[in-house]
Parts: structure tokens; sequence; C-alpha cells
């Protein structure tokens, strides 16, 4: 059914305003706030007998590469599985993440890197902006198809205030723990998304588009072998140099390694005919390096993070299976991609695990480790059955700021004036992109001759 005339012009025009806004916006932000750390000002620099090579950035950067490909090629293809979405899915993905690393930049450093009337930005700081575009991207997966690029980005505006908030009271006021992110990242990312997309629950949508095809799965795929190659600098990169951020990326590594081999064994158990769903496959294999991401840098064990990957990828492959249905059909949560399975279930795992492990931490275990791990407990601050307390209701506060801000996020888009797609326009690339096969389309329709006027 042809679209109004009005309707077209208020998409040709929303998308332009906000991003050319936001970008002033932020432009005017940066050039008041913004200024280089000590490891990157010219000056401050070259003042102390500083060698070249203990700059942070031979440190961090290699990391911040590989976090960096996850959040623009594993994400962006990792939701491409949908059959006619996949412009949308690498280009939205593409859009709000360039906008959520200025915001989270300002937001984060005005919370944590405030000194001086400036934020000092470095490195660091383009690490954990790629770690708030990643929260926004998990909550882009649930409602991935169902709205436009206009409403995202009012969306990304906001999650982006409310996960530094979070944030900063999970790490500076409760002092948790959560290296890797399971609680900060991907459950507070998870139930964001699902809360939104709660609110904008549409009944009638037409199941067959939500279906993909053979390349698309495959696409999907090449983002998740990104994500699985490069999840152990995603859980190491923010960790304190040496053991900690050694075994960080070790115990992350092993714990991918199972999850991936509960997902194989539990995709062909649960089907009938005991063949792999692909869908399994893309994403339960990465619930190993969800679940890990809060008790990563802790002492683990090799066998804790085998057990704990075996786990999530088992969870999260069931879920796909019996809870995604459910999920939509008693709580009215259309959950595109599923990220209550990757992403909600494995993070409130690995939250419950990195309690149960910080519960456990000794002196003995842990020796002069217990510093870098857990501060408080080494300084006699809190004992360690204190510190798994407030664990615990990190994750809760959480769930709080998540569910919370999504619900009201939801009623923010539901304003009246703003794009989005019909039912019947829903993962539907045409209706924002230029695509080729309309070209192709239109080219293979027999050409109408024109009589010639015969009349003097």
């Amino acid at each position: 059914m042809a679209e109004s005339p009005r309707r077209a012009a208020d998409r040709r025009l929303q998308l332009p305003l906000l991003c050319l806004l936001f970008q002033g916006v932020t432009a005017i932000l940066f050039a008041i706030f913004v200024r280089y750390n000590h490891e990157t000002d010219a000056a401050l620099w070259h003042r102390g007998n500083h060698s070249n090579a203990d700059n942070e950035f031979y440190f961090r950067y290699p990391s911040f590469q590989d976090v960096h490909v996850m959040v623009f090629v594993g994400f962006g293809f990792l939701m491409a599985f949908l059959q006619r979405y996949g412009f949308s899915s690498v280009g939205f993905t593409f859009l709000l993440a360039a906008f959520a690393l200025q915001w989270s930049t300002l937001v984060q450093g005005f919370l944590h890197a405030f000194h001086s009337g400036h934020i000092h930005v470095g490195v660091e700081s383009m690490i954990n902006a790629d770690f708030c575009a990643g929260a926004v991207l998990i909550s882009l997966g649930a409602v991935l198809g169902k709205t436009g690029p206009a409403p995202l980005l009012l969306a990304t505006l906001l999650e982006v205030v409310l996960f530094g908030i979070n944030e900063f009271v999970l790490l500076r006021v409760l002092g948790v723990r959560d290296a890797g992110g399971s609680m900060t990242i991907h459950t507070f990312g998870a139930y964001f998304g699902l809360a939104l997309s709660r609110v904008l629950y549409r009944p009638r949508l037409e199941k067959s588009r939500q279906g993909s095809v053979y390349h698309s799965d495959l696409f999907a795929m090449i983002g998740t072998i990104f994500l699985w190659v490069f999840w152990p600098s995603f859980n190491s990169a923010p960790t304190a140099l040496g053991d900690v951020q050694h075994r960080t990326a070790l115990n992350t590594y092993y714990s991918l390694t199972a999850s991936t081999l509960s997902t194989f064994a539990l995709s062909a158990l649960v089907s009938r005919d005991g063949r792999l769903d692909m869908v399994h496959i893309q994403n339960a294999a990465l619930a190993g390096g969800v679940v890990v991401g809060t008790s990563s840098e802790m002492m683990l064990t090799p066998f804790g993070a085998l057990a704990a990957g075996f786990l999530a990828g088992t969870v999260s492959t069931l879920g796909y299976k019996f809870f995604t249905p459910i999920l939509e059909s008693k709580f009215k949560v259309q959950d595109t991609c599923g990220v209550h399975n990757l992403h909600g279930m494995p993070g409130i795992l690995g939250a419950l695990l990195g309690a149960l492990v910080t519960g456990l931490a000794t002196h003995e275990v842990y020796g002069d480790g217990l510093q870098d791990v857990f501060p408080l407990i080494a300084e006699a601050q809190r004992s360690a059955t204190s510190q798994a307390v407030h664990q615990l209701f990190g994750l809760f506060v959480t769930l709080m700021f998540a569910s919370v801000g999504g619900s009201l996020g939801g009623l923010l888009l539901k304003v009246p004036f703003l794009d989005y797609p019909s039912d019947s326009q829903c993962y539907e690339d045409q209706i924002y992109w230029e695509v080729p096969e309309e070209h192709e389309d239109k080219a293979q329709e027999p050409l109408r001759v024109e009589e010639p006027d015969t009349q003097v």
C-alpha cells in the first residue's frame, strides 16, 4: 500500500535533522569540555621522563582494535540474518554506534574523568565508549526491523545517559567488579531493549518476514565468528595489566569453547530430526563470553570457565527453542534477535557467578594480587561476603535501570510525529534504503512502446 506524501516527507527530514542536531550539539560540547589526557597531550607527555614505549597506547590499543571490530563488524553482521533487512542491520548499527561513541564520551567523561572543568580522553575512554555502544546495539537487536533510524537515535540518546549512570552507580558507588560487563553491558542492554520492545509491541506483525535465507544466515555467521574470536579482548580490555588481563583472556577463551560445544549438542538434541539450527549456532555459541564477563578477572579456574561456558550455551540454546515463543505469546515482547537468550539470561548467570566467586575470595588464593581484583577486600574495608552482597545488589540495580529506562524510552518513542514503518513494511530495507533489486526489477519490465502520432 502506497504511503502518504506527508509521511514520506517526514521521513526525509527527520533523520537528517536529528543527525545534524546531535552532531552539532556534541561538537559544541567537545569544544568546551573535551581535552587530551596526560598520555595523549604533547606538552604533558614530554614533561616527564617517559619512554615512549611506556605510553598506555601500546598496551591498550590492540584490545581497543578488537573491541572496535566487534562493535562495528561483529554486531552488525550478527543482525544481518533477516532476509530483506541486511542493509538496515549493518547500516543502522554503523549509525547508532558512531553517535553512541561521541555521546558516551561526554556522559562517561562527566561521570568518570571530569577534572579541572574538562573531560580528559585517551585510549581507555575509547574502549569505554565502545562498551557503551555495545550495550546500545544489544538493545537494538530486540527491536530490529520494527522502527526507523530517527526513533533509534532518540533511544540511543536516552540509553547512553542511563548506561553511564548505571555504570557509575555500580562501579563507583557500590564498588562492584564487572570487568567484562555481564551486568553493565549485557544485562543492561538486553533488558533495556526488551522493555522497549514491550512498549512498542505490534500484535499484527507478519512472521514470514522475520525469517532468513541461506546467504543472510551465512552473513550472520560472519558476525558470530568475529565476535567469538575477539571476545577475550572484549572482557580483558579494561582490566589491570599483567596477570589479571592474562587470566581474563584465558577464562573467556575456555568459556567460549565450552559454550560452542554445548550449543551444538543441544541444538541437535532439541530438534526433531537431529539437524542443527543455525540460529542457535550464531548466538548461543557466544554465551560463554557473556557468562564470564563479571568473573573472568577472578580466580575462576580453567575448569570453572569451562563449566560456566557449557551452562551458558545450554541455557541460551534452550531459551531460543522454548522460551522465545513464550516471551511473545505471554509477555508481549517481540525479541527479534533473541537478545534475552544471548545477553539477558547469560548476563544474569554471569552476575550470579561473579557473586559466588567473589564470596570465595581469600588472601591465600589471590596473594598480593587481591589488590588488583578486590581492592576493598585487600584494604579490609569489606569482607568477601559483603562484596558478594554488593555484587548481587548491583544486578538488581541494573535490572531496575534497564527495565524502567527502556519503558520510559518506549513511551518517548511513541510520540505521533516520529516515523515508524507500518506492520506490512517491517523487516524491509526498501522503506529506508535504495535497494539495487528495485532497479533490477524495473529494468526487467518490458518497455512500453508508444505508437507514433500519424495525425498531421
